[in-house]
């Protein structure tokens, strides 16, 4: 049997949401089964719809055919820019969210119900992405979607916020900006930028299995506190024992000719030197790449987690410390020589405890 063209297997979000809005859900099974007979329509058809109010993209110019799995009349822009692997990853910081993004909705026959508050969040199944069809558009948010940015669109994550995405196939891992709603097949559970696709190595094949993970707010406070109070600690200067110290000599005094010898001064005792002060936590040297375990209100809460990890990860070669940072004790490990080998040991780290740590830069 002929394989169906990837534009009957992912259909439009056009056609899809088209029948949605004119009430003719039920007619989707139809135009699956239509598709495996007849021939996709040509480029220019409807243009394509966004969510929520979203404005309706430019036409698209006709498009060279390529292979991939993305939906149907969408793909790669005709230039793609060199070197989108050093694309940044999106920086988390705290938005407020909006409510319009946060009432429930209906999409191509499901009932989504958005969080209406950033939390913990994990999820894994099918990632995709989308591209030239949508770039320039409105998102769900309000602003213009930029296919080479690094942003995702999620059917109930708050709008907007950050994830981290793992493509589980190959462990390349990013952080995007969420600000768009979708993908709506059952399947999906996340739309990624073009550039954030490319980054997890799955542009061609359109898809892959991926994780995705909320970064909540206190992991958002933890990273910015880290960069803004972090002192610089100097290193003492080094020691040679090679080289002897230099002891200078001190001067007698010889008693005089048929004079008794005095008795010698007992010279006064040396002070003793003052204790070293023991900080309540260990300071974090400024600059490198750090796992954050953790935060905690309590050095002792934060000590005992430490004695914990140290003991259950006795493979771990890197430091375990615990860092007081704002009014938080912060369990870090580190440094690192960049943040895939941090990622690659968070990945070890998660496996043996079930304590996913996050990059902190």
């Amino acid at each position: 049997m002929k394989p169906l063209p990837a534009a009957c297997l992912f259909p439009s979000r056009s056609a899809s949401r088209a029948l949605w809005r004119a009430g003719l859900g039920a007619l989707l099974p139809l135009l699956f089964a239509a598709c495996a007979s007849t021939p996709s329509a040509p480029p220019g058809g409807s243009p394509a719809a966004r969510p929520a109010g979203a404005a309706t993209p430019p036409p698209a110019a006709v498009p060279t055919p390529r292979g991939g799995g993305y939906y149907k009349d969408d793909g790669p822009g005709d230039v793609t820019p060199a070197n989108l692997d050093l694309v940044p990853d999106a920086v988390p910081r705290i938005e407020p969210l909006r409510p319009a993004n946060a009432r429930p909705y209906v999409a191509l026959g499901q009932t989504f119900v958005p969080m209406t508050s950033l939390q913990a969040f994990t999820q894994e199944g099918v990632g995709s992405w989308y591209g030239r069809k949508f770039h320039g558009a409105l998102t769900s948010s309000g602003e213009p979607y930029d296919m080479y940015g690094m942003t995702a669109a999620h059917p109930t994550l708050p709008l907007p916020s950050y994830a981290r995405v793992t493509n589980l196939e190959n462990g390349r891992q990013v952080v995007v900006r969420v600000n768009d709603r979708g993908p709506f097949l059952r399947s999906r559970v996340i739309d990624l930028s073009y550039t954030a696709a490319y980054k997890l190595g799955y542009v061609g094949k359109g898809h892959a299995r991926v994780r995705v993970e909320s970064i909540t707010h206190d992991e958002i406070e933890s990273g910015m506190l880290a960069r803004a109070t972090a002192p610089v600690v100097q290193p003492p200067p080094a020691i040679r024992p090679d080289v002897p110290p230099v002891v200078s000599p001190v001067p007698v005094a010889l008693p005089a000719p048929g004079l008794p010898a005095a008795a010698p001064a007992t010279p006064a005792p040396a002070p003793a030197p003052a204790p070293a002060a023991q900080p309540a936590a260990q300071p974090l040297a400024s600059g490198g790449v750090f796992l954050q375990l953790g935060a905690f209100a309590s050095s002792a809460n934060a000590e005992s987690f430490r004695d914990y990890v140290t003991t259950e990860l006795a493979w771990l070669r890197h430091g375990v410390n615990a860092l007081l940072i704002g009014d938080k004790y912060r369990l870090r490990v580190g440094p690192f020589a960049d943040a895939a080998e941090a990622r690659s040991v968070a990945e070890r780290i998660a496996a043996a405890i079930g304590t996913r740590p996050f990059v902190v830069q």
